[in-house]
């Protein structure tokens, strides 16, 4: 695997904001950031496609999937430095991998599968689709929400990493979500006295 694509050893609990494009993952990780004053990585393939898009007027290729996920470690992994207790990813490889299968036909680099397998998340928040779709330059498959809904869903399931799943508007997921870190901030610092 390319050492860029490694995450960094640390004590803090890794949660991932996962789910369709326009499901409130963005607005949610700011807010739980914001809560648990903790920092936030935000979603590298945005940025790098919306400059693509606004200096070439160009979609995403096949090409840009390991630049898309270098640019991705590294903020995840700058931003781990800075946190004792939560870092929260609008995203991550795992969700790059999904898309580049449902894209590209079941296609994803070999680079981005191996560093799925070897990265560590404690929690994943799944976010539903019963949020308005937002256009913008990048979204691209409204009408296809539901589907891809159920292959994040089952992306998780395969992989047996613990998520939850977050419905409702801004205020029933937040609460909901501040719930379950509480719970998981409990634990992490009831095992590090064990310690």
């Amino acid at each position: 695997m390319e050492k860029t694509l490694e995450q960094q050893p640390g004590n803090r609990l890794r949660i991932v904001l996962f789910g369709p494009e326009s499901s409130g993952k963005t607005t949610l990780a700011k807010q739980l950031a914001s809560y648990f004053k903790a920092p936030w990585v935000p979603e590298y393939m945005r940025e790098y496609l919306q400059e693509k898009w606004d200096t070439k007027n160009e979609q995403i290729t096949r090409d840009d999937l390991l630049p898309i996920a270098r640019g991705q470690m590294i903020l995840e992994n700058n931003a781990a430095a800075g946190s004792d207790t939560f870092l929260f990813c609008d995203t991550n490889l795992l969700e790059l991998k999904v898309y580049s299968q449902f894209y590209y036909d079941g296609f994803c680099p070999s680079e981005i599968l191996k560093a799925c397998s070897n990265n560590h998340y404690d929690h994943y928040l799944l976010t539903h689709i019963d949020t308005p779709w937002e256009v913008d330059d990048l979204r691209d498959r409204p009408y296809e929400r539901e589907k891809l809904f159920r292959i994040f869903e089952k992306e998780l399931q395969q992989n047996e990493v613990p998520y939850t799943l977050l419905k409702g508007d801004e205020k029933e997921r937040f609460e909901k979500a501040t719930q379950v870190l509480a719970t998981l901030k409990i634990k992490l610092n009831a095992d590090r006295k064990g310690h």
